[in-house]
């Protein structure tokens, strides 16, 4: 069993819409939830404001599911909306994790919806029950909705209270917020997580994790919101408040261009398909093979193998084919539903790769388990030669910024070195991302790889694991 399983560290995409007129924002959030539905196949929910008065609908499972034309044609037609699709980890599995979270306070409503995670997640919520909150979720986004009500209370708007929250919250926090008034975004100082926002042409503006989204809903991509901005959508217009801009290294978590972000989305103007197919590039020159085909593991590893293939020289192939209706394995909430779903996900085409020097390549390797399950796929399909190549260095640090990263006993490459871990896949060859070329894929801005190198930007607690809520449940706190 493994250490996640309480607690909540979690991948999300959030969603925000605001309207000129009364319209049916449920259903744009709808179309903009199935296209970031890639982050977060967990549970799902859409929160509408009814003219003061919020209207909302959440559950486990995914958007097409949750979300039926019943379901839909009930949320009334309004101004605004906020929407969120969720994974989190076994052990917060459960429906009052689900977001958008809804409060009711002196000063009014609010809907919150959090992509993320806080670094200083425990302490902050031994503090707030300590001064006698009550919490109902396992989830660091009622954290994040107590210290932003406790701030409304006194500030003068939410956008002040958010602002206040912002000097408190450590970690990565991308925020779609509502009130009966106003549509909020904001984004933690050190800008770890995607959020931006564009425009209809009818007017309605629309805030997204990914710029994927946008175009779904028919949206021009405006900008990305800056690390430690907050605007403010109303009355048509919008408002940056930049008081917490460049208070901090923005630090982009480099793994959303490596594997979380879909390939037509742009982040910080850097298109994620090119990044991507620049790793393949860069890994072909750092690990050249001898090889007849090059394919990639569906769906993330594409683009890279369509870059080594380019930079090779060798033929780039369809080797293994993936079935569109399983959710991905990396974010599978256990390793048995984890090892059982690559069973029925991937199977190698046996007519591409029988008798033939084969490079594979992936995103990364995590615990090993999946990626060795796909080379022996691989094997029984009859490859000669089988020579994995990964577009991201190895993982040897926990992320307690929003990516299911395990704590480094589980970690392979805490364990093994690079040959080992070949043997232990069943690999003929294995060759890793350099770590130095991890700013080229993010555009030479400022990025996070702590999961690699251990260089994390906020203060992390000694103390802390990944199980954070099973030191408070058990009494143990985090002093």
């Amino acid at each position: 069993m493994r250490s996640l399983e309480t607690g909540i560290h979690e991948e999300c995409g959030v969603f925000g819409v605001m309207a000129p007129e009364p319209c049916d924002v449920a259903g744009l959030s709808y179309y903009g939830l199935y296209a970031l539905q890639h982050r977060g196949q967990e549970s799902c929910g859409i929160v509408v404001d009814n003219q003061g008065h919020f209207a909302s609908h959440k559950d486990l499972g995914l958007v097409s599911e949750v979300f039926t034309p019943d379901i839909l044609s009930r949320l009334p037609k309004s101004t605004m909306a906020v929407a969120h699709t969720r994974y989190g980890t076994t052990g917060g599995t459960n429906r009052s994790n689900c977001q958008p979270l809804e409060v009711n306070h002196r000063k009014g409503r609010m809907a919150l919806a959090h992509n993320g995670n806080l670094s200083n997640a425990g302490p902050l919520r031994r503090e707030l029950e300590l001064s006698g909150a009550i919490f109902h979720t396992t989830s660091d986004t009622e954290i994040i909705a107590y210290i932003i009500t406790r701030e409304r209370l006194q500030a003068p708007s939410l956008e002040e209270a958010v602002s206040r929250a912002m000097n408190v919250l450590e970690g990565a926090y991308s925020l779609v917020l509502m009130s009966p008034q106003k549509l909020i975004c904001a984004r933690d100082p050190h800008g770890f997580r995607p959020l931006c926002y564009g425009k209809r042409p009818d007017g309605t503006y629309v805030a997204a994790s990914e710029s994927c989204a946008l175009k779904a809903v028919g949206a021009q991509r405006i900008r990305e919101v800056e690390p430690g901005e907050i605007l403010v959508f109303q009355n048509g217009q919008v408002v940056s408040h930049r008081e917490h801009c460049g208070e901090k290294e923005k630090r982009f978590c480099v793994f959303e261009y490596i594997y979380f972000a879909r390939p037509d989305s742009v982040i910080d103007g850097v298109s994620v398909h090119a990044s991507r197919r620049l790793a393949g590039k860069i890994l072909a020159m750092a690990h050249p093979a001898e090889a007849d085909l090059v394919i990639g593991a569906p769906d993330s590893g594409l683009d890279a193998a369509l870059g080594f293939s380019q930079e090779s020289g060798i033929p780039y192939g369809m080797g293994l084919l993936k079935n569109k209706y399983i959710g991905r394995t990396f974010i599978a909430p256990g390793q048995g539903e984890r090892l059982d779903s690559v069973k029925i996900k991937l199977s190698a085409i046996e007519e591409s790769v029988k008798g033939k020097r084969v490079v594979l390549v992936d995103d990364s390797i995590v615990r090993g388990n999946t990626i060795g399950r796909v080379v022996g796929l691989l094997r029984e399909a009859g490859a000669k030669e089988i020579h994995v190549r990964i577009s991201s260095p190895p993982f040897l640090h926990p992320c307690y910024y929003g990516t299911d990263i395990d704590s480094e006993e589980f970690l392979i490459a805490c364990r093994y070195s690079v040959p080992q871990i070949c043997r232990h896949i069943g690999a003929d060859s294995l060759g890793y991302l350099p770590l130095e070329a991890l700013g080229r894929l993010a555009g030479g801005g400022g990025f996070c790889s702590a999961c690699f190198n251990g260089d994390y930007p906020t203060h992390i607690p000694k103390d802390i694991r990944k199980d954070w809520m099973t030191q408070i449940d058990d009494g143990k706190g985090m002093e």
